[in-house]
């Protein structure tokens, strides 16, 4: 895939496709690392980590910018990735200790 060897919006579209597929198998693998950590913190009071949590944003920011990509907008989503992976991971300890 090489958006700027593209000439139809054909090609686009399938390329935004491929990579969709790729970023949900990525997600699927990061919500699997949420499960882990669910399994090995010993109380529920550890999943929520906010200083971690500033971490991983910056560090998508950082490798956004980095990359060309925007800043702004990737540490957006990352916020609302990381929220929904806090949530799954509070509802994996609460599953797993039930």
């Amino acid at each position: 895939m090489n958006p700027d060897s593209y000439s139809s919006m054909v090609q686009v579209r399938a390329g935004v496709d491929e990579i969709d597929r790729q970023l949900v198998a990525l997600l699927d693998l990061r919500f699997a690392h949420m499960r882990a950590a669910a399994r090995i913190k010993p109380d529920r009071s550890a999943v929520r980590d906010e200083a971690r949590k500033a971490q991983v944003i910056d560090q998508a920011r950082a490798e956004a910018e980095r990359l060309g990509a925007p800043g702004d907008v990737i540490a957006d989503l990352w916020e609302q990735l990381v929220e929904a992976s806090i949530a799954y991971e509070m509802g994996e300890f609460d599953r797993t200790r039930s």
